[in-house]
């Protein structure tokens, strides 16, 4: 098998695997491969990604005009040309809309908590790319302030987008921030997370090597803090708050020698940060006492 029909393969093998874990319907999502230094393999428009076949793929260069192929290339292949323009090192993009990683999307809050080990030694943290009108060119430009420093990123109220040196790698990406999603979102359901510590947070990174990760950019300098009140992130970006990101901000608060910082004190009280209301959280049982307390009173 040509390395061309070896990728078209895989392609159609991502997905279906996209398609059966339900992070795309319909004809959601889109996969594209570098074949070489001057063209890509991208899968076409208008097509559900669970039942493509290796014939339907497009060729096209890297200015998204196409060389061969009977159908179009995907409405979204700007974004896809403007990761491989920013990212050198990047062979493969997958873009999909898993829906709890989506949901975090849609509600405007990142994947950057210090939560996992795995995640923290693989991707880092997944920032929001600001909402951009898919197919246009707004995409790439939301997409370019995070693509040099992260692998992986979720699309405001659209999506999520992954990149790696191979179409597997980039998909299993995706699954990992799916995942990530999920856990965090059932602690926050919970009503507790537990965030690892900075300290361990930085720990964590020293061992990328051992591990062979090559993440794209190093965690931002602590010693300027992104916003007010704990838990304060793992640094900033310095500079225009505009320009691409150069290293990626993990929110992780000083364990003063723990390895786990309990994000709620105390029980269930929840710790008051600067500006922000206190949070009173009663059972039904402790609700109704107050409520026939109240009703008495009024007697």
């Amino acid at each position: 098998m040509s390395t061309e029909s070896s990728l078209r393969a895989d392609i159609v093998e991502i997905g279906r695997r996209m398609y059966a874990r339900g992070y795309t319907a319909s004809n959601d999502g889109n996969i594209s491969v570098r074949l070489d230094r001057d063209r890509l393999l991208m899968t076409p428009k208008g097509v559900c990604k669970g039942f493509l076949t290796p014939d339907m793929m497009c060729v096209t260069d890297l200015d998204g005009r196409k060389l061969q192929g009977d159908r179009d290339p995907s409405s979204e292949i700007l974004m896809h040309l403007e990761v491989y323009r920013q990212r050198p090192d990047v062979h493969a993009v997958v873009h999909a809309h898993p829906p709890i990683a989506t949901g975090f999307a849609v509600a405007g809050i990142p994947l950057d908590r210090a939560v996992l080990a795995e995640v923290l030694t693989t991707l880092g943290s997944v920032p929001i790319a600001e909402y951009a009108t898919p197919s246009t060119k707004e995409l790439p430009e939301a997409v370019r302030k995070y693509i040099r420093a992260h692998d992986g990123m979720l699309l405001a109220n659209h999506g999520a987008l992954t990149v790696g040196g191979d179409v597997y790698s980039a998909y299993y990406k995706m699954e990992t921030v799916e995942h990530f999603a999920k856990i965090s979102l059932v602690a926050r359901l919970l009503g507790r997370e537990n965030l690892i510590s900075r300290e361990e947070v930085i720990r964590l990174q020293a061992l990328r090597g051992t591990y062979g990760i090559q993440a794209p950019a190093p965690l931002c300098d602590p010693s300027t803090p992104l916003g007010a009140g704990p838990p304060a992130p793992l640094g900033t970006a310095v500079g225009d708050p505009g320009e691409p990101a150069t290293c990626q901000v993990v929110q992780a608060p000083p364990g003063a020698g723990l390895r786990l910082v309990p994000d709620l004190l105390d029980g269930d009280q929840r710790s008051v940060r600067p500006g922000e209301e206190a949070e009173i959280r009663l059972t039904y049982r402790e609700l109704s006492a107050l409520i026939e307390d109240a009703i008495r009173s009024l007697r």
